[in-house]
């Protein structure tokens, strides 16, 4: 009977929980394991090497452990890549297509153990196809409800995070002005008004001592309150809102 030689690939989006003794990386290649033992009457064979891609996205090829997989695949030393659900491999039928020309070329194949379908079948490869497309289609959905969701909560002058600006201050989900901040915003837009040139604008601030904001780190550092870079000031100039 010829032997087909299998590896498990698991990936994770984050590093949550990956310093467990027992992770969602372990529990994924548990599963795998099992159903290539189920199928050692087919003569499936469990390689030894592991494939784990601990807090990264699916939606990109660029990652470690699935470059080694494919790079092995291409050197002949993978009948079959076997996964706990086909989102761990790929998010996108795009980078699936790739994925599949890697596997033909080598003359290997991709099964799903929680999905029930094997790419060395021409229905396994139908069902894979309308999976991907879904998975795609409620990914955009998704994408889109969130920025609708953001941008509507812009328009009701809600904070979404990030840095704050100078000239405010964040309180929650809104931003109240800092007073002594704003003064330096219209400093800058007096001297711009007067001037003309981001270039004279920075020469004047640097003698005023105009300074960017002090920003408190998590672990207490204070960092900030240095001079204000041309870029910095043609950024607060260009960006009123």
């Amino acid at each position: 009977m010829k032997k087909t030689r299998c590896a498990i690939y698991t990936r994770k989006s984050s590093d949550d929980g990956l310093e467990q003794e027992f992770n969602s990386l372990d529990a994924q290649r548990e599963a795998c394991a099992s159903y290539v033992a189920s199928q050692k009457h087919e003569g499936w064979v469990l390689l030894p090497t592991a494939y784990d891609d601990g807090g990264l996205s699916g939606g990109s090829l660029e990652r470690p452990a699935l470059q080694r997989l494919m790079q092995d695949m291409r050197d002949g030393h993978i009948d079959q890549i076997i996964v706990y659900k086909i989102d761990r491999l790929t998010r996108s039928l795009a980078d699936f297509s790739k994925i599949v020309d890697v596997l033909d070329a080598a003359g290997a194949s991709f099964v799903s153990v929680t999905q029930s379908f094997n790419t060395a079948t021409s229905m396994g490869r139908l069902t894979l196809n309308m999976l991907l497309s879904f998975a795609q289609f409620e990914r955009e959905v998704t994408a889109e409800r969130i920025r609708d969701k953001i941008a509507a909560s812009k328009r009701k002058g809600l904070w979404m995070g990030g840095l704050v600006p100078i000239g405010y201050d964040a309180d929650g989900r809104t931003l109240s002005i800092n007073k002594a901040e704003a003064a330096t915003v219209r400093t800058l837009y007096d001297l711009y008004e007067t001037h003309q040139t981001v270039r004279a604008v920075k020469e004047h601030a640097d003698r005023l001592k105009l300074t960017t904001k002090c920003r408190s780190g998590s672990d207490g550092t204070v960092r900030g309150g240095g001079a204000l870079a041309r870029g910095h000031i043609h950024h607060i100039l260009t960006n009123p809102h």
